[in-house]
């Protein structure tokens, strides 16, 4: 899921909301500078995700026959390949829906 920055502005601020009303949570930093941190992890994610997409679209492109965009059989390979990629920088499911 692609996020737009206003969008990544509008959860960071949801976050540090969050955090605020924990009461567990006791915050040393002013919040807009862990605001602006979320926001920039935030935008580094995307941009991983952005190229991730990309791997994983040449990679269904690479395959010996042509499977078109949107199909079933794309479908299934892109999620494949996605949870491949996540496996791959160490980010692992363990609820049944996800393989």
């Amino acid at each position: 899921m692609k996020l737009s920055h206003e969008k990544i502005i509008q959860v960071s601020h949801r976050i540090v909301g969050a955090i605020e009303a924990l009461d567990e949570v006791e915050i040393f930093e002013e919040p807009n500078t862990i605001r602006q941190e979320i926001v920039k992890i935030l935008t580094e994610l995307m941009h991983e995700e952005e190229k991730m997409d990309e791997v994983i679209k040449a990679r269904i492109a690479s395959q010996k026959r042509t499977i078109p965009e949107g199909s079933g059989e794309w479908e299934i390979l892109y999620r494949k390949y996605y949870n491949d990629e996540l496996r791959k920088l160490g980010v692992v499911f363990n609820s049944p829906s996800h393989p």
